[in-house]
């Protein structure tokens, strides 16, 4: 009786969980699904392929990786990915540090200022800094006083720029992350290794950082899997070029895709973002894994 008793609970819970799953099957396990079958086929928006849909095996993936086009966007998104975690990481945590000894009222004040641009739209960053790169924007008036000349920063450093805009949009998710993080390390470990006569910065390095190490791994996960679907702000501010010089594997996916009318292409390559974004969260793992 209690052996049934027990089955009859279990399968309460699962009703209950029910809803849950469906959700789960409907919006995430059939698009991928669906997603890794259409890569195998000629799937299309015009044309005969349209009406014709067949199954071309390995055909895409050939297709993929025989253009030069897909080497481009590859080492762009890789580019791109390692700039914005290294500026998002750094400057989240800085951000938090210093923000940690300050007065509740002054974190109240200065973390909403930060939190503005992570709440912004992408295509609203995308705006703010197109006007702030242009040559007669902010940046080239600021040089100016020092006598640099203008530049134009879209065209001569479009991946920089790209970047920078990543960076301040999302190092607000970095501060948030370690700020909770560092508001939990003890301070009492922090003064003793004062005590023993530990600077600033060793403190920093021998004791701050080690026990926000968990949370350094999970936020840099986050940040990659968020930067390799970075789509809207490149393509408002330059479109992925000039010269494919911002080319990432989304833009290069939208242009084959969608204006190149051809899905089945395009999904094969949506297929290769998310086996980078799997190789990353495995070698973020074992990392964490190693460590432990």
């Amino acid at each position: 009786m209690k052996q049934k008793s027990g089955i009859v609970d279990e399968l309460k819970k699962s009703v209950l969980l029910l809803p849950a799953v469906i959700v789960l099957l409907c919006f995430f396990v059939v698009p991928i699904i669906l997603t890794i079958y259409y890569s195998f086929t000629n799937l299309a928006l015009s044309g005969s392929n349209a009406q014709n849909l067949q199954f071309v095996g390995l055909a895409n993936y050939k297709r993929m990786f025989t253009d030069p086009s897909t080497i481009t966007s590859i080492k762009n998104t890789l580019i791109f990915l390692v700039g914005s975690l290294a500026g998002q990481t750094i400057l989240g945590f800085l951000i938090a540090y210093f923000m940690k000894q300050k007065s509740r009222a002054f974190r109240s004040v200065v973390g909403p200022c930060f939190l503005v641009g992570w709440v912004m739209p992408e295509i609203v960053v995308s705006l703010c800094f197109m006007a702030f790169f242009k040559e007669n924007g902010t940046l080239n008036a600021v040089l100016g006083v020092v006598g640099i000349r203008n530049i134009s920063w879209l065209y001569e450093h479009p991946m920089l720029s790209v970047i920078i805009a990543n960076v301040w949009h999302g190092m607000a998710f970095s501060m948030l992350n370690f700020q909770s993080a560092l508001d939990n390390v003890s301070g009492d470990i922090e003064e003793a290794a004062r005590v023993d006569g530990a600077n600033r910065l060793q403190v920093l390095g021998f004791i701050t950082i080690p026990c926000i190490k968990d949370t350094i791994a999970t936020n840099i996960m986050l940040n990659t899997l968020s930067t390799l679907g970075v789509y809207g702000l490149i393509y408002a501010m330059t479109g992925g070029g000039p010269a494919n010089k911002t080319t990432t594997l989304p833009i290069y996916m939208y242009n084959q895709g969608l204006k190149g009318m051809q899905l089945g292409f395009g999904t094969a390559i949506g297929m290769l973002i998310l086996f980078v974004g799997v190789i990353c969260s495995i070698i973020y793992t074992k990392l964490l894994r190693t460590e432990d």
